[in-house]
């Protein structure tokens, strides 16, 4: 069993909130590596609605974030999306600025990337992280325990929180199962003396959003997966990252632009840093920076 701390993993339940039945997609999002100097993976695809299509069934169909999927499409009602509309569905990325090894999140993209060792792939997971008030936070860990039905402790204070806001009354030890809202596996990182976890959901509202209490939530045919393909001690490296820039081996100067989680991590007044501003469309730029579609852009001249 968890210590008690394993309460900070667990977002409120939206009881009600949707009964609704979703596609799947059949695979997880896997890429190849760029070739070296590049950091630009995948590429960007279209969905065309059709009736009784709306952004959480397309979201779970590819595999990819709700909120990501809006950020690329702030035209479009998310919930009546008018049919014949062309959704872009945003697979194409930079890859975070960080070493590429093992488990790599950054929370304004609600992504995880998995760099398997020896591999020329990486693969791609979209994460529900800490809302308001419950912040995941950056961290550089490891996978300290790989847990098999785990079982959830909420302490007094979450159970008074579930009390006011939900008129529900948790009990004292939730068992593996249904109602256990951890899923079927977790992955307990390494962190100070927090329980942080990666790990499943009896949910299937709140994949790519901010919805959790602190840890990383997934969808459970990817922590299934995922749990099967890590080992004790992989590094896990959470980072907050709403701008990546790259130049290219090609010389095209990319620009991905996320909302900011909060103010304090406000879009730079300042030019991001590129090899060679005397060729950026300034235009190309403040725009990107302004709309943060999650879109790679080339904003080279």
């Amino acid at each position: 069993m968890l210590g008690l701390s394993i309460y900070r993993c667990l977002a409120f339940n939206f009881v009600g909130f949707f009964s609704l039945m979703f596609l799947h997609s059949a695979a997880a999002n896997v890429y190849q590596l760029p070739e070296s100097g590049s950091r630009l993976i995948g590429s960007i695809t279209s969905h065309e609605v059709v009736a009784g299509d709306y952004f959480h069934a397309i979201a779970q169909h590819y595999n990819i974030g709700l909120l990501s999927l809006m950020e690329a499409n702030p035209q479009i009602d998310p919930f009546l999306p008018a049919v014949g509309s062309k959704l872009i569905i945003p697979n194409q990325m930079l890859l975070p600025d960080v070493p590429h090894v093992g488990i790599v999140i950054n929370l304004p993209e609600f992504r995880l990337y998995y760099f398997p060792e020896n591999s020329s792939e990486v693969y791609v997971f979209p994460v529900g992280i800490g809302r308001l008030g419950r912040e995941t936070p950056e961290m550089q860990s490891f996978i300290k325990t790989k847990i098999k039905d785990p079982v959830w402790t909420p302490n007094a204070k979450t159970r008074i929180e579930y009390l006011t806001k939900y008129k529900m009354e948790l009990p004292a030890i939730v068992q593996p199962g249904e109602t256990n809202p951890l899923g079927k596996f977790a992955l307990q990182l390494g962190f100070g003396n927090n329980n942080y976890l990666i790990h499943g959901t009896n949910q299937s509202f709140g994949i790519g959003m901010r919805i959790s209490a602190g840890c990383i939530r997934m969808d459970n045919k990817d922590i299934a997966w995922l749990f099967k393909q890590v080992n004790k001690d992989e590094s896990v490296r959470i980072v907050n990252q709403p701008i990546k820039v790259a130049t290219e081996p090609n010389g095209m100067q990319l620009l991905e632009a996320h909302s900011p989680l909060s103010v304090e991590t406000e879009m730079p007044n300042e030019m991001p840093s590129f090899k060679n501003h005397a060729n950026l469309d300034m235009d190309g730029v403040r725009n990107t920076l302004l709309l943060h579609t999650g879109i790679p852009t080339d904003i080279s001249i």
